[in-house]
């Protein structure tokens, strides 16, 4: 099983760099988890490459289609985005040190795998992947 936040979920789905690395990575997991917030967070990477012009309206749609299929086939775990998580993530901000930069959502799914005693999260994302040591976590990253 392995943690992972929508950075890494994306390529999966987006061709990157990457992409290859993931998909072997994941289709050897029996398990791929993710916080609920990953799901908004892909549509809205969906969206962008759309908006971006880097997908067609049909690529979009076959994607959409894929990642609808691999939900409702239970390829990924959701993990709920409880309260006690946004509770702690408000809190953590005023005891992180000042020369670390963490986006609020970055924040959730490093405080969602501190909840659901995670010790390592998959992400590309080089702020939440320099952050997660002050969480008591290990940044991974697949390809790299």
């Amino acid at each position: 099983m392995i943690f992972c936040d929508t950075s890494t979920l994306a390529k999966y789905y987006a061709p990157e760099r990457e992409s290859t690395e993931v998909r072997l990575r994941f289709d050897r997991e029996d398990q791929v988890v993710f916080s609920e917030l990953a799901r908004v967070e892909l549509m809205a990477v969906f969206h962008r490459r759309l908006r971006e012009r880097k997908w067609t309206r049909k690529e979009f749609l076959t994607v959409l289609q894929q990642f609808t299929r691999d939900d409702a086939d239970c390829y990924w775990r959701w993990l709920p985005l409880e309260s006690a998580i946004l509770e702690q993530a408000t809190k953590i901000f005023s005891t992180l040190s000042e020369k670390i930069f963490l986006r609020s959502s970055d924040c959730l799914h490093l405080v969602t795998a501190v909840h659901y005693q995670m010790h390592e999260i998959y992400t590309h994302d080089t702020h939440q992947f320099e952050a997660a040591s002050s969480f008591g976590i290990v940044a991974v990253r697949i390809g790299f």
